[in-house]
């Protein structure tokens, strides 16, 4: 019980101390979960234009919650995202 008390505690620091932060990974976290679901209901067939365009914007909103934050492991991890993701993406366009 002391760990979940303890997360609400630096949930409420984090969005005390980065307030616009705090609601850009929110909104990155929702878009995220939001296109996991989406391919979930949707396979074998998704979406996969939308869902690319979609998730690409959210990598995008880590990627600068991760600099702001100065967390080297999640920049990275979501630049590669960003990039791969945005490769699919290309050749999804070009292919039609």
């Amino acid at each position: 019980m002391n760990h979940l008390i303890n997360t609400m505690k630096w949930i409420k620091k984090d969005y005390t101390s980065h307030p616009f932060r705090f609601m850009v990974e929110f909104l990155a976290w929702f878009i995220t979960i939001g296109c996991s679901v989406v391919m979930a209901m949707t396979v074998p067939n998704p979406p996969l234009f939308e869902l690319y365009t979609v998730w690409i914007f959210g990598c995008v909103l880590y990627t600068w919650s991760s600099w702001t934050r100065g967390s080297f492991g999640m920049l990275a991890n979501y630049i590669a995202l960003t990039l791969i993701d945005s490769i699919g993406l290309y050749r999804i366009i070009i292919t039609g």
